[in-house]
């Protein structure tokens, strides 16, 4: 590296955006700055403003930098990884026209289903783009602005996700990366650009869209003098291209061509997520077949309700998160806020199997073992969409590498360890996405391989539990209650 040998990776996320000050030699984090988001909306909204994420941005980054003791003269560089899908509309000068709609935003679930049909359905879409249309894809929120609110629609200058304002924000360019630009539903990973026939699909000019940079790592360009004010730090500083927030995990844990490939991660956060850096190009309906950042693919498979879902249900029992015991008969599908994998979009919730003798602790088990075993069988599928066997033995004994905040919990954990019956891993640092952008930003100063950078810096420092015999009376009942209730009970099709 030059002299400077501070690098910054931002996640900026749902819910928070979390700024890590990471020495760009030996990898070590010096400072974690933190700031949080609001999301507002009910019955199926979930909307949140740009420019609280670039407030949070300015507030993460000073206070990451301020506890670290880095001179503003030694950061190198910054990247953004940020949440995928959010839809956000910009005027000529680049201010948002209305709140941004998230992933989680399900009423545009009409317009997902409509979009897959006059394309010629699910396999005319995994053909082009690698994943079908659900809510949360930016192309269907693009959709329902057009029906539901034309006027501003019609009044964008620029159509950007989350991780592309916030870059844009920094160095004054619209720029993208394959990774974040896979999950829109206007982008083919086949061809590896935004798809003509598909934007005129969705009546979009591509006029509105960032370029797609080769990769997250490349230099996008440098923090403007405004920005660099903003920020505390130096104008000029290389900021990269960045990506999504799950591109960014895959390569803080050294997931890549130059890395681990075909080797799964289970995120336990807001939503449950499942992925594995692969050199198959993903082509099943049941995932997202994204494009990774640094060349790979990225399948993918997310569930809404994890962490938050499991939360309100032992809020409803007046228990705390750890009171959990194994649910016995009962099952509880904790899918709140619909569902989109598998894809439920206006799912509530499913309880069944209750006994005299069933406890409010076994209840809250269940909605662990419900919001698990959704998880856990879309790892299958995903196994299968990088060509492997998920039942091959030596594919089963792979450990599942757990992130996010249930990978702290006790009986996540321990819920996943039962039901999976594999190894799992639980990788040492604590801001995966983070430390990921922080190489995306290590590559744009100074060149090199952000997976390499990575595990150079020695992500992988892992605490690995050994397998419990897997519970399988447990996930046959469950499976058994979600595949008989998918279409009379929860509103599959």
């Amino acid at each position: 590296m030059p002299p400077r040998t501070v690098v910054i990776g931002v996640d900026s996320s749902t819910q928070s955006t979390k700024a890590v000050v990471v020495d760009a030699g030996s990898g070590r984090t010096l400072a974690v700055g933190r700031a949080p988001h609001t999301v507002a909306g009910e019955a199926g909204a979930r909307e949140s403003d740009p420019e609280q994420w670039w407030a949070a941005l300015r507030t993460a980054v000073r206070a990451g930098l301020a506890e670290s003791g880095a001179e503003a003269r030694s950061v190198a560089g910054i990247a953004v990884a940020g949440q995928q899908h959010g839809l956000v509309v910009l005027d000529a000068s680049g201010r948002p026209l209305r709140p941004a709609m998230l992933w989680n935003d399900t009423r545009s679930a009409p317009q997902a289903a409509a979009l897959t049909a006059e394309l010629g359905g699910p396999a005319a879409w995994t053909a082009r783009t690698g994943s079908v249309p659900v809510a949360a894809v930016t192309a269907s929120k693009w959709r329902w602005l057009r029906q539901h609110e034309p006027d501003t629609a019609a009044s964008a200058a620029a159509v950007r996700l989350p991780h592309d304002f916030l870059t844009e924000r920094l160095a004054g360019t619209a720029v993208t990366d394959p990774g974040d630009a896979s999950g829109t539903g206007w982008y083919s990973t086949a061809s590896g650009g935004y798809d003509p026939a598909l934007l005129e699909l969705l009546g979009l000019d591509a006029a509105l869209l960032p370029r797609v940079a080769r990769t997250g790592a490349v230099r996008a360009g440098a923090l403007t003098a405004e920005a660099a004010g903003a920020l505390g730090l130096n104008a000029g500083t290389a900021v990269a291209a960045g990506t999504g927030d799950n591109m960014g995990a895959a390569v803080g844990l050294g997931l890549g061509a130059a890395g681990l490939l075909d080797h799964p991660v289970l995120s336990l956060g807001t939503s449950g997520t499942v992925f594995a850096a692969s050199r198959t190009r993903p082509a099943s309906p049941a995932l997202s077949g994204f494009a990774a950042t640094d060349g790979t693919y990225l399948p993918l498979a997310c569930t809404l309700n994890c962490t938050l879902a499991v939360d309100r249900v032992a809020a409803l029992l007046g228990l705390d998160r750890d009171d959990a015991v194994p649910g016995g008969e009962a099952v509880l599908l904790p899918y709140l806020d619909g569902e989109r994998t598998p894809d439920l979009p206006t799912a509530s919730g499913l309880l069944t199997g209750l006994r005299h003798d069933t406890t409010p602790q076994q209840l809250l088990g269940a909605a662990y073992e419900g919001a698990v075993v959704t998880v856990l069988r879309a790892q299958d599928e995903l196994a299968r969409a990088c060509g492997l066997d998920p039942a091959d033995p030596s594919v089963a004994a792979r450990p599942l590498r757990l992130i996010g905040g249930g990978a702290r919990g006790r009986v996540w954990v321990d819920t996943v360890r039962r039901l999976s019956g594999r190894p799992v891993i639980v990788p040492g640092g604590d801001e995966p996405v983070a430390v990921g952008a922080a190489a995306l930003a290590a590559a744009a100063a100074d060149g090199g391989d952000p997976v390499s950078i990575a595990t150079g810096w020695g992500t992988g420092g892992d605490d690995q539990l050994p397998p419990l015999p897997r519970d399988s009376a447990a996930w046959e009942r469950i499976c058994s209650v979600l595949d008989r209730a998918f279409v009379p009970l929860l509103g599959g099709s």
